[in-house]
């Protein structure tokens, strides 16, 4: 079995919180990925939108695009609406081949509102969430009819955040949407990853190994603290640093039959943790559990000949 190794910019650059964030270019960022051993990087905020500048940037970097983030708005807002934003990426991601964009939800989200404490995260009832299932799966259907799969991220604090509400969406969508499992964000949530890798498996697409300190999530105050709260704190970290054990669950991925790209996305602040040190340890963590369980990590970045 294959697999591919990538990162999000995150680590370096933080949208939500720029605090946390390095003042390093795109360039560096890449350099400091691949240097660790990653072939692959999701956007972040500081890409070019034009093909044609991107291009030579990863050619030079030798890392491909595995991915990037969608801010969706389907749960309140019209298909029509959510089209004509991602067209422009969808024609970007094209022609940069890049395998699938990452759908987020950010209607009626409170993830990016620091105000706001992770207790009062947006909750639908049994028939919006049918409802907007079946909206994502249209849309899913849509974006893979222009030629770009897209997968589908549960994400704390917002509308399908816990393992009960990722099962209600997986079961009332169909196979046009397909999934992200992100392992931090869901024993963020009091998931088992296991269990959802085990009834999940065959519409995973994309895989974030995001790693967490369950000592901090275990401290936060949720009637108090918010998600960004949690982030500044240090909820979140690269596998081998965290409390996740990923030997188990590449493992179960590797039991179903998963091949495809494992992406660390691990915000925090860069000054106490790195990013190039972070990616290192995630780098060599990886490889171990990879080997573990018999995949082959593929090792060549950008596409020769492009």
């Amino acid at each position: 079995m294959k697999a591919r190794l990538g990162m999000s910019p995150i680590a370096w650059w933080n949208d939500d919180l720029p605090e946390l964030s390095e003042d390093v270019s795109l360039e560096e960022c890449l350099r400091q990925s691949r240097s660790a051993g990653f072939t692959g990087m999701e956007m972040g905020r500081r890409f070019p939108r034009d093909p044609a500048v991107m291009l030579p940037i990863l050619r030079a970097a030798d890392v491909t695009l595995c991915g990037g983030w969608f801010s969706g708005t389907l749960v309140d807002d019209e298909l029509a609406a959510n089209q004509d934003r991602i067209a422009p990426m969808i024609a970007l991601f094209k022609a940069v081949d890049a395998p699938c964009i990452v759908y987020g939800e950010v209607g009626r989200s409170i993830q990016g509102d620091r105000s706001r404490p992770l207790a009062t995260k947006p909750r639908l009832s049994d028939d919006e969430m049918k409802a907007y299932a079946r909206k994502l799966t249209r849309f899913g259907e849509w974006c893979a009819d222009q030629g770009m799969p897209l997968v589908y991220h549960h994400h704390m604090a917002a509308v399908v955040e816990t393992e009960p509400e990722l099962d209600a969406f997986m079961r009332n969508s169909g196979a046009g949407i397909a999934l992200l499992l992100d392992a931090g964000h869901l024993a963020f949530a009091g998931g088992d990853v296991l269990r959802a890798i085990d009834n999940h498996h065959a519409r995973i697409r994309h895989v974030h190994v995001k790693d967490v300190r369950m000592g901090v999530i275990d401290a936060l105050d949720r009637t108090r603290q918010s998600f960004l709260d949690a982030v500044a704190l240090g909820a979140f970290t690269v596998p081998g640093d965290g409390s996740l054990d990923f030997e188990a669950i590449v493992g179960r991925l590797a039991r179903h039959g998963y091949e495809g790209w494992f992406v660390v996305e691990a915000e925090q602040d860069p000054k106490t943790n790195p990013p190039l040190r972070m990616a290192e340890i995630g780098y060599k963590e990886l490889m171990r559990v990879m080997a573990a369980s018999g995949y082959t990590v593929e090792t060549q970045g950008f596409p020769k000949g492009q």
